[in-house]
């Protein structure tokens, strides 16, 4: 008799329970529309049976979720872009020869700087500002007035004169190269100004009278 009464009374209370939980679902999914159908505690969290399964509420399908269903896979987050390094910008390089006449910056026959000759230089200076400078080439010529050995020596005098002159305007020495190449190497044709020393072949001969100076750098960007 006592455990028939006891039997029935847990009977009872399991009945109450489930009607509870059913209830507790049903206003659940009534309170929040999205609900996926699972039985969630006061948490959020779904309800799971003793074997880890989630409880379902009863009421219509479950929709299939990653926490409940190992078929659904869950949507990867996006990595967010790296930002694109700036392009960098590579100055350019620079080589340019200017050709200055021996006679303007010299006298005839001379290796001292005329005051022409040091307005030619300041000129030639001026074009350097945009240049990131790494080397310039002197090189002297002269005519073939005059020993071999002279004109060399005296092209290599015209040269070393330049590079002083840029040396005091703030150039640095070691980035200032200086060759002669005397007589041998004149721009006039052969034949062109023949005949003796006199006022008009030396006029003629002026050409081979020269300094090239070449410039190497790279074009500062701004």
């Amino acid at each position: 008799m006592t455990y028939s009464l006891i039997k029935k009374q847990m009977g009872l209370a399991v009945s109450c329970a489930l009607a509870l939980g059913v209830v507790s679902g049903t206003a659940r999914a009534e309170a929040n529309p999205a609900d996926t159908g699972y039985l969630t505690d006061q948490r959020g969290t779904v309800a799971r049976s003793g074997f880890g399964l989630c409880w379902h509420t009863g009421f219509g399908p479950a929709v299939p979720t990653p926490e409940c269903d190992s078929t659904v896979v869950p949507t990867p987050i996006a990595a967010a872009a790296e930002p694109t390094p700036p392009a960098v910008v590579v100055p350019k390089p620079v080589a340019e020869r200017v050709t200055l006449d021996a006679d303007t910056l010299f006298d005839f026959d001379k290796a001292v700087l005329r005051p022409a000759g040091r307005v030619a230089l300041d000129d030639f200076l001026g074009k350097l500002k945009g240049i990131d400078l790494e080397v310039i080439t002197a090189v002297g010529h002269a005519d073939r007035f005059g020993s071999e050995a002279y004109n060399q020596r005296l092209s290599e005098q015209r040269a070393a004169a330049v590079k002083a002159y840029l040396v005091s305007k703030g150039i640095e020495p070691n980035r200032i190269q200086t060759e002669g190449k005397g007589e041998m190497q004149p721009v006039t044709k052969a034949g062109e100004c023949s005949g003796a020393k006199s006022a008009k072949v030396i006029t003629c001969l002026q050409p081979d009278r020269r300094v090239n100076i070449e410039v190497i750098g790279s074009q500062i960007v701004r």
